[in-house]
């Protein structure tokens, strides 16, 4: 069965009236974001090479 089947004349067409409206709205532009300027630092640490790196000497964790 389908949606319509359950509902009555009149709330059909309140709820086609409800579509309709809602189109509407959707169709207006919307207001551009400002994009957020990251710099290159930034996105290296994004991406991870700014991070520490560590090296095993003689069983301990040492940083580089």
């Amino acid at each position: 069965m389908k949606f319509a089947d359950h509902l009555s004349k009149e709330q059909i067409q309140k709820f086609n009236q409800l579509r309709r409206f809602s189109r509407n709205q959707k169709e207006k532009p919307k207001p551009k974001k400002q994009q957020e300027k990251l710099r290159q630092r930034d996105w290296e640490g994004i991406i991870g090479t700014r991070r520490d790196t560590y090296k095993r000497v003689n069983g301990a964790v040492r940083r580089r």
